[in-house]
């Protein structure tokens, strides 16, 4: 046998060994109990198939260290009102008191400093800062409301009717103004008077006593009365006179709750004309069984 031949069946029986190897390697890898290949499979189907475009690399890029997220620094006003919404009032009217100092002539920052102390029960030192804000500003409403709650907080409900009808003059479109105005009338015992503010409260808007609010600037002064009773058939009559029938049975219930002994005064009166046939109206005019019959 020549030396050619010898050489091409040494190569010939190397190359079946490898195949074979090869072969067997494969076959001993992939052998994988059937259990772990089918969570194998079913992992590897849910992971979402992601479709780059041919530009984009395969590895993410990093971000970018140049970038950097500024956020808005708060002004000492916008930090003042944060504050009084926190009601940390007194932070509140350390920050108002250095903004005044430094403008006086800002009819907004002594309002605002005059209710930060107002909210301390600090009455004397607030009540300075309103005054001290409409002689910067006489047709600051908002101002002149304040002085008015200070007023009916010391229990001098005529200076406080004064002080509303006041910030009336300036704006007429404000329902807290009318609903201060008509609890003073109410603390005066002014009880028409009272109706009317009320009622007029109610019409600039509908849900204001629901809603419990005033407004940026203005003090809603306390509403708590004596005479629960009588002042809760005022607001049924209010809202009766708004058209708005809910909340007048709401508060007919309520001032029955209390013990009001004249409730039968409204079958007699025209604003409650229009529903007194009503079932409901009628459940809440009737008295309680252990209230004396009212008499006429």
């Amino acid at each position: 046998m020549n030396r050619n031949l010898v050489a091409f069946l040494a190569g010939l029986l190397l190359f079946s060994f490898t195949v074979s190897s090869s072969a067997q390697t494969f076959t001993e890898t992939a052998a994988v109990p059937s259990d772990v290949a089918s969570v194998a499979s079913s992992t590897v189907a849910s992971i979402p198939r992601l479709s780059l475009p041919q530009s984009q690399s395969q590895v993410p890029s990093a971000p970018d260290p140049a970038v950097i997220v500024v956020r808005p620094t708060l002004t000492d006003e916008q930090m003042a009102d944060l504050y009084m919404i926190r009601k940390d009032y007194r932070e509140a009217s350390m920050i108002f008191k250095r903004l005044s100092d430094a403008d006086p002539h800002s009819a907004v920052y002594l309002n605002k400093l005059g209710i930060s102390l107002h909210q301390q029960t600090a009455l004397t030192l607030a009540i300075k800062c309103y005054e001290r804000a409409v002689k910067v500003d006489p047709t600051y409403a908002d101002a002149e409301n304040n002085i008015g709650t200070v007023w009916y907080q010391r229990k001098r409900y005529g200076k406080a009717i004064r002080a509303y009808q006041k910030a009336i003059r300036l704006r007429q479109d404000m329902p807290v103004l009318y609903s201060n105005l008509a609890y003073a009338y109410f603390a005066d015992k002014k009880y028409e008077e009272s109706i009317a503010s009320f009622r007029q409260a109610l019409a600039l808007d509908p849900q204001f006593f629901e809603q419990h609010g005033s407004r940026a600037g203005s003090v809603l002064q306390d509403r708590s009365v004596g005479d629960r009773g009588r002042f809760y058939f005022l607001l049924a009559k209010s809202f009766a006179e708004a058209g708005n029938l809910e909340r007048c049975i709401i508060y007919l219930r309520k001032a029955k709750d209390e013990g009001f002994t004249v409730l039968a005064a409204a079958k007699s009166d025209p604003v409650f004309a229009a529903y007194l046939k009503l079932p409901e109206v009628q459940d809440a005019l009737a008295p309680k069984p252990s209230d004396p019959v009212a008499q006429h």
